[in-house]
Order: C-alpha cells, then sequence, then structure tokens
C-alpha cells in the first residue's frame, strides 16, 4: 500500500488505466448513447490513454508533477473525441496543481482531484448533469477532507461507481436506453485502477476489472442502431496553435453557434485540443483559422452517409472563381468549376452549379471570402435536394488551387476533405495592387498609383508610384521573401489583367528565387481578376 505517490506510481496507474480500457472499451462502446450514438466513447479513451502513455514514456520525469504533465501533453496531442478531451483536462488540472512536487500525499491529491474538476468542466462550453463530469465532481468531492492516500483512492473510486449508477436519472436518453453513460463509464475505470496501485493490487492487467457492481454496468441492454438523422452531422477535431491574445472566447461562441458539444482544452503551454459536432466543416474548420494555426484535423461522420441512388456520381468537386482563366485551369484538373464574374451575380446559379455535378457529395472550394459566403448559402439549399456539401474556406485563389492539388479520390472522403482544408489553411497569400486614394497602412500613408504588396490581407509594403514594370517585380520579390519566412517549397504566381505590366516581373522573380531560394518552385497562370495586378501564394 502506498502511503504517497511518486512517478513510478504514475506510470503504473497510466499502464493499469490503459489495460482495463483494453478490456471494456467494446463494452463501453456498446452503451454510447450521448450525446450521439456513435459507439466510440470507450474507444476514444482508451485511444487518448495510450497518447499519454506513450508521452510518458518518451520522458524521464524527476517527480509526480512531471509525470502527469508528459501524460495531459500526450492525452491533449492524442485526444479522440469529447470524452477524450476531458480526460486529458483531468490530468492537466493534477499536473497544474501538484507542479513540480516529487511525492504526493492523500490530500495534495485531492487538492489535484479538484483542481482537474474545475478545468474538465471550464473546457466544456455546456456541461451537462448525468456525464462523464458529473462522475468527476462526485470523485474529487468524496476525497476532499479525506487524509490519507489509500483512503482518498477508495473514497474516490468508490463514489465515482455510484455517481455512474445516478446518471440515468440525470439524463432522460440514458433511462430511455437502460444504460449508465458511457464516458462516465470510462472515467470509472479510470479511478479503478488508481485505487488498485495505491492498494497493492498486481493483478491490475490481467483479470482485475474494479467491483463487481461497477464492472456489471447497471441497466445495460442491446440498443438498436439508430435511424439516421435529417442533419448530416460531423464531428470535427483539431489542435489550435499560435493562438491570437482574447480570441479563445471568440472562437468558443463561433463553434456554439454552429454546432454542439463544444469543447475548447489546452495543455497550458500553448496547444489547444478543439471539438465540436456540426453540419458545417469549413465553418468549423474557418473558425479555427480566425483563431490561430489548427493541425491534426479530423473529420467523423456522426452517421454514416451513404450516395443517394439518384446521383450519378459518389463525389465531386467544385470550384467557385472569378475569372474563366481560373475555370479552364480547374477543369484541366478534373473539376467542376463556375465562374461567378463580378461583384453581384445570382445565387441560385451557385446551386445550380452545384446540382450540376450530379454528386451525392460535394466538396465546394471558393476562391475568396465573400464567394465562401455565398456558396455557404448555396450548400444549404443544394442539401435540402439531397446532396451532401461541404465548404473548404479559401481566402485567395491561390489557396482554393492548393487544396484542388491535393485532391485524391483514393483517399476516403472524409480524409480527402481534411487534406485540401489543411492545404488551403497551410498556403500564404499575397497581391499587389495600385493604391486609388490616399489612404494610412500598418507600414505608413500610400498614395493614388502607388503599389502596395499584402499579405494574407495586410498591407506589409508600399512601393512608390507611378508602377511600372521594375517597382511591381521590386514589389513582388520584397511580398514572397516576407511570406517565405515561415518557409515553403512552391510560389505560386497568377497575372491579372494588365498581364502585359507584369510579363518582366515573372521572369524577375523567377531569378531572384534562383538566386535567394534555389530549393523554391514556381509556377504562373493568368486569371488574377481585375482588381488585382498579381496575386501570390507559398505552400
Amino acid at each position: 500500500m502506498l502511503r504517497s505517490l511518486d512517478a513510478a506510481a504514475v506510470g503504473r496507474w497510466a499502464t493499469a488505466c490503459v489495460d482495463l480500457l483494453d478490456k471494456l472499451h467494446a463494452d463501453i462502446d456498446e452503451i454510447n448513447v450521448y450525446p450521439v450514438p456513435d459507439s466510440d466513447t470507450g474507444s476514444n479513451l482508451l485511444q487518448t490513454m495510450r497518447s499519454a502513455l506513450d508521452q510518458l514514456r518518451g520522458t524521464r520525469p524527476a517527480g509526480v508533477g512531471e509525470a502527469l504533465s508528459a501524460l495531459a501533453k500526450g492525452a491533449l496531442s492524442g485526444a479522440r473525441g469529447n470524452s477524450g478531451v476531458i480526460l486529458s483536462q483531468l490530468l492537466r488540472g493534477c499536473a497544474e496543481e501538484l507542479g513540480d512536487e516529487r511525492h504526493v500525499t492523500g490530500p495534495r491529491w485531492s487538492a489535484a482531484l479538484d483542481r482537474a474538476a474545475e478545468l474538465a468542466t471550464g473546457a466544456v462550453a455546456e456541461p451537462a448533469e448525468g456525464t462523464i463530469l458529473s462522475v468527476l465532481h462526485a470523485a474529487a468531492g468524496a476525497a476532499r477532507g479525506v487524509g490519507e492516500l489509500d483512503a482518498v483512492a477508495e473514497r474516490a473510486a468508490r463514489s465515482a461507481g455510484e455517481a455512474l449508477e445516478r446518471t440515468p436519472e440525470q439524463l432522460p436518453v440514458l433511462a430511455e436506453a437502460g444504460v449508465v453513460d458511457a464516458g462516465g463509464r470510462g472515467l470509472v475505470a479510470v479511478f479503478d485502477a488508481f485505487d488498485a496501485v495505491v492498494s497493492g493490487r498486481t493483478d491490475i492487467g490481467s483479470d482485475w476489472l474494479g467491483p463487481e457492481r461497477r464492472l456489471r454496468m447497471p441497466g445495460v441492454r442491446p440498443i438498436e442502431q439508430p435511424k439516421p438523422p435529417e442533419s448530416r452531422s460531423y464531428e470535427v477535431m483539431y489542435l489550435l496553435e499560435d493562438v491570437r491574445d482574447g480570441e479563445l472566447a471568440t472562437l468558443r461562441t463561433a463553434l456554439t453557434g454552429i454546432g454542439d458539444c463544444v469543447t475548447v482544452a489546452g495543455d497550458g503551454a500553448g496547444r489547444h485540443a478543439i471539438h465540436v459536432h456540426c453540419d458545417d466543416i469549413g465553418a468549423a474548420i474557418e473558425a479555427g483559422i480566425d483563431a490561430g494555426r489548427p493541425r491534426q484535423i479530423a473529420v467523423t461522420p456522426l452517421v454514416e452517409l451513404r450516395p443517394a441512388a439518384r446521383f450519378g456520381y459518389d463525389r465531386a468537386v467544385l470550384v467557385v472563381v472569378r475569372t474563366e482563366e481560373l475555370a479552364e485551369l480547374v477543369r484541366a484538373e478534373g473539376a467542376a468549376a463556375f465562374v461567378a464574374g463580378g461583384d453581384e451575380f445570382d445565387p441560385a446559379h451557385a446551386v445550380q452549379a452545384i446540382r450540376d455535378t450530379s454528386a451525392a457529395h460535394v466538396v465546394v472550394l471558393a476562391a475568396d471570402e465573400e464567394l465562401s459566403s455565398v456558396a455557404t448559402g448555396a450548400a444549404q439549399r443544394a442539401e435540402a435536394g439531397g446532396q451532401d456539401v461541404v465548404i473548404v474556406p479559401c481566402a485567395s485563389p491561390v489557396q482554393g488551387l492548393a487544396a484542388l492539388a491535393v485532391h485524391d479520390l483514393q483517399r476516403r472522403a472524409n480524409e480527402d476533405v481534411v487534406a485540401m482544408a489543411e492545404a488551403a489553411a497551410a498556403t500564404r497569400y499575397g497581391e499587389l495592387r495600385i493604391a486609388e486614394s490616399e489612404a494610412l497602412t500598418w507600414v505608413g500613408r500610400c498614395g493614388p498609383g502607388d503599389v502596395l504588396g499584402l499579405v494574407d490581407g495586410e498591407v506589409m509594403l508600399v512601393e512608390g508610384g507611378p508602377a511600372g514594370p521594375e517597382s511591381l517585380a521590386t514589389s513582388a520579390c520584397a511580398v514572397v521573401e516576407r511570406m517565405l519566412t515561415a518557409d515553403g517549397e512552391l510560389v505560386t504566381v497568377l497575372l491579372g489583367a494588365e498581364s502585359a505590366s507584369t510579363a518582366e516581373l515573372v521572369e524577375v522573380l523567377r531569378d531572384y528565387l534562383r538566386d535567394e531560394h534555389p530549393e523554391v518552385d514556381l509556377v504562373c497562370y493568368q486569371g488574377a481578376g481585375q482588381e488585382a495586378l498579381v496575386l501570390l501564394g507559398v505552400e
């Protein structure tokens, strides 16, 4: 029996959690009815805990706090589903409370559980009774004020099991199905494993599965497969880095507006795991782009979607552009194209373009932010006709081309959408424009006729006018150099209507890259449109 916890004991606990969840995950999946009956809660908890253990095994922690911190980072990085994100916050809360402590006694572990419950609840936008959070709060509350570590462990595990049995009384959907909460059941296993490690049981990974009343989940009965809901919903998850100040609250609000089961959980070191159930994949990813840098994007359908028999194709990609030159380029790549034309056009034409693909599942790449907005409305109308439409947001045509370049029909549909969204988000975009009037920019004042260099929508360069081949070429090189500070291997140039005045620009830019960045390739096309002289992309 342990009187205090050390790093080695934390490692044995993590191993016991993985072993127990491995034995139980199929049973937990079977009772998964809340918030959606997608039968993966047990598997999600197991994969999250495995990721946590892998991270711990790659470190040499000096004490309990460092061991828990490694577990928390691994859990957040590999979190699966809402329950996995909450588990990562349990580990992070314990790690934050214990800091660099090497040995931990009962009262300190009790305090760690209180912090864990606080962080886990704070990560969930709309906490509900009768869930994994109810089980966590019950365990933390029961452990409060208890002295010895073994008593804390036993009290927390017992109270977690009792709270689990009450979950059908708190959530009607559980009572109707005759099951306890799946996430709560997984958390009971986590507390049971801790109790076993502290009490000295040696058969944790073999036959020991906790007290009998917690092994046999009260009220369990087989669940009929649910009928697919009318709304085609997805689980969207990603890690968010480089979060701008104050943007997390805005992100949480945005995600709550487009979906539910919203969780925003951090690791304390600048990374956040984002989780949402929604119908609009593009909007969920775009909200993350507005807040920081999304990576490890994962999209999972909450119901199985099958192509309707009346559609001639399973999948298609439609690119919404403003010029016929870009449309021809898109069609040459095997995708459908819709030319929006001027600033104003009838959205009904976009709806018809989606329908004309004759595909059950359509990915729409809109070449700029305004077209993305219009495409979203068109997608909603097309979905009313039975098509499944996903918008991949793009701020510039170069992002749309980057997304199209990674499109692969050999991949699963959801994986293909993720690949295109990641390619678009990773492509920096710039442009050269001629100032029409005097204005104050981020880099100083500009006057009519000056050359403006923009990166990611912000003016980063002002070159005195009047614009000529030399000033345009100089500006293009400066803008590309700014974009290449974040690395890149391909520069894409889209020339505008005044191609005669920009022909020299391409040669100068090619020479510049050959001298300064020989590892970077250059491709050039027509089709920037009327407003910009040149559009630039770096991927």
